[in-house]
């Protein structure tokens, strides 16, 4: 998908349509973090924090309590 950038006030805006930001889980609310290389732009929904502590600690119970399987599964 090409876009182009929309002059916002003394800014640049780049408009994001609605099915992406539902595909990404995002919406007017949702803080991205910004990264480039010099001459990719990435932008990256920052995820919430609680949700992704819920989500490790799952992971982790998981693994303790399946370690023998999964260990077995790996070979």
């Amino acid at each position: 998908m090409i876009k182009t950038l929309t002059k916002h006030g003394n800014s640049l805006a780049l408009i994001i349509e609605k099915p992406i930001l539902d595909l990404l889980g995002a919406d007017a609310d949702t803080p991205f973090d910004v990264t480039t290389d010099g001459q990719v732009l990435v932008l990256t929904p920052v995820q919430d924090a609680a949700r992704a502590q819920n989500f490790k600690s799952a992971l982790e119970e998981v693994n303790r309590k399946y370690a023998k399987a999964l260990k077995k599964l790996a070979e």
